[in-house]
């Protein structure tokens, strides 16, 4: 039986790999999990929570509270996780770790993988995200990877492009369909009895997250935001926690300081995923520079205003309205997404990021696979 490991270290990314989790232990594949980052966190609502609510055992935990929201305190968490994942993996000792994303403690824990001989296989990779330091290290995860699954063919060819075997890279779609398709939602009426909310005539999601390569930015794009949404009529508003990342904690305190004097205004911890794609099915759209307002709210056929660079070069539906985080153009996105001629225009809008079966198709690959002596892989020229 092969053991697998894998990482989590937000509620993000543990949505997406839940369904892969219980599909592989389903065929036979011997998982453990490994659960980090802001988890553990009280900020974030404590998340380690919805990966037990799902029925799926943390087997280790790695649990550092140092402080992230500057580059010291990330620089002393990705050394520390280094430590941590190398001690677990010679314990385990898992025949491939499968690691999703580009946060820095997926990178720290790729980093101790490949100084233990253990393989990897990585999920997302071949984005570009050119707002954020996490773009180098999703190409360093994937350079220190041997199996490789990709959400589109543009990012299966920036793999190859990287020197990677094309034999060893997939194109499985994107992990936030699968999930969405694996997830029943609530209705509105619902969601205002759980979470003590009204929705309104009009209805926006807020997912707005720091440019990390663009420092201090994230105080004065965050009043940009507010200024545009401070003025809008019969409109409820519903912020989400920005990641744990460099100047989060400017966007925290202005957006806590909005939603205390705006009514219709709500700011969530941690939504879960239930709750969090059930926003998603019922709201007009969403304003950020979340992810997930490329790779998941195109399923739903509904609007995103996405802000500044943070997303530059990701592949994007047409229901995106790429859009410069002053106060003057996110006012215009804002009466754009709600005329006529562009809720026609993404009525039948297709998310390029397939649609679905992603961890079907990963597990189909590693129950074909050898997971020997991947280790010493060899570039690929082109």
């Amino acid at each position: 039986m092969i053991k697998i490991a894998t990482i989590s270290s937000t509620r993000a990314d543990f949505g997406l790999l839940k369904n892969l989790i219980k599909k592989l232990n389903k065929n036979n594949f011997k998982t453990r999990l490994i659960a980090t980052g802001t988890h553990f966190s009280k900020q974030y609502g404590y998340t380690y929570r919805d990966i037990l609510n799902n029925k799926i055992k943390i087997d280790k935990k790695i649990n550092k509270k140092i402080d992230t929201s500057n580059s010291i305190g990330i620089s002393k968490i990705m050394s520390a996780h280094i430590f941590e994942s190398s001690k677990i993996f010679e314990k385990l000792k898992p025949d491939l770790i499968i690691l999703l994303g580009d946060r820095y403690e997926i990178l720290a824990s790729a980093i101790a993988a490949h100084i233990c001989c253990i393989p990897i296989a990585h999920i997302h990779g071949g984005e570009l995200t050119n707002g954020l330091i996490d773009d180098a290290f999703r190409h360093s995860i994937t350079k220190l990877s041997q199996i490789h699954f990709v959400a589109n063919k543009i990012y299966k060819k920036r793999v190859i492009q990287l020197g990677e075997n094309p034999k060893k890279v997939f194109d499985v779609g994107g992990m936030g369909v699968d999930s969405i398709k694996a997830t029943s939602t609530f209705s509105k009426a619902e969601l205002e009895k759980i979470l003590n909310i009204k929705f309104s005539e009009k209805n926006l999601l807020i997912n707005f997250h720091p440019e990390t390569l663009n420092k201090n930015s994230a105080k004065i794009q965050t009043q940009e935001l507010l200024s545009a949404l401070k003025n809008l009529k019969k409109t409820s508003l519903f912020f989400t926690m920005p990641g744990a990342e460099n100047e989060n904690l400017d966007i925290i305190k202005q957006i806590k300081k909005f939603v205390k004097k705006n009514d219709d205004s709500y700011f969530f911890k941690s939504l879960g995923h239930k709750k969090y794609f059930s926003f998603l099915k019922v709201v007009d759209g969403m304003i950020g520079n979340s992810s997930s307002g490329l790779l998941e709210m195109p399923s739903f056929r509904k609007a995103t205003i996405n802000l500044g660079n943070r997303q530059s070069g990701r592949i994007k539906s047409k229901s995106v309205l790429d859009t410069k985080i002053k106060k003057k153009n996110i006012i215009f996105s804002i009466k754009k997404i709600y005329s006529k001629k562009f809720i026609n225009k993404i009525k039948n809008c297709k998310n390029p990021y397939g649609d679905g079966g992603s961890s079907n198709k990963i597990v189909k690959v590693l129950k074909k696979i050898k997971i020997k002596n991947l280790v010493n892989k060899k570039f690929y020229d082109i």
